[in-house]
């Protein structure tokens, strides 16, 4: 199980408006700041693909803003302020440990983003109240167990086959600490 990485942009309170009509809309008060992998919500901070990219970079369709190299990734983002580093594991087969990598990683949850790459099921779709509760996602707006991450998934497909949102992969998502 290899780990990406990807820098994106920090959604939170110090948005102030945007932050307040966003809590209004999903009704997830209990939100500190999202982390997700929606890049609606938190878009990368390199948005174009140039040359030197390609040979660093996953190569699969809606992939093309994870590294796979993390050096790489840091030298490219370090002037950039509030952003996230992430390292990721897609649809993980056991819990991911991010604990050999070069920098310091701590883990926040598992994230469900539609297999487009374009919306988190969990954070940006309104709720799917038969797959599960608001109340269940933590402070970044995520699910804390992989087994209930996956549960969710299968719910998501049973009750809401029709929804182009509810196919998703499952992402355990961990932020360096520091960067």
């Amino acid at each position: 199980m290899e780990p990406w990485y990807i820098a994106t942009k920090r959604f939170g309170p110090w948005k102030e408006a945007a932050w307040t009509r966003y809590l209004a809309w999903s009704g997830l008060n209990q939100l500190e700041e999202v982390v997700s992998l929606d890049p609606m919500l938190c878009e990368t901070v390199l948005p174009e693909i140039r040359p030197e990219y390609w040979d660093r970079i996953v190569n699969e369709d809606f992939m093309l803003n994870f590294f796979t190299d993390l050096a790489f990734l840091l030298r490219q983002v370090a002037a950039v302020p509030e952003k996230n580093v992430l390292c990721v594991f897609r649809n993980p087969p056991y819990d991911p440990d991010a604990s050999t990598q070069p920098v310091p990683f701590r883990f926040l949850g598992y994230d469900l983003v539609d297999v487009m790459g374009s919306a988190s099921a969990l954070t940006n779709c309104g709720g799917f109240p038969k797959a599960f509760d608001n109340t269940e996602l933590n402070s970044k707006g995520l699910v804390t167990s992989r087994n209930r991450a996956f549960a969710v998934q299968n719910a998501l497909r049973r009750f809401y086959p029709e929804e182009p949102h509810a196919e998703c992969h499952v992402w355990a998502i961990f932020r360096a600490v520091g960067h």
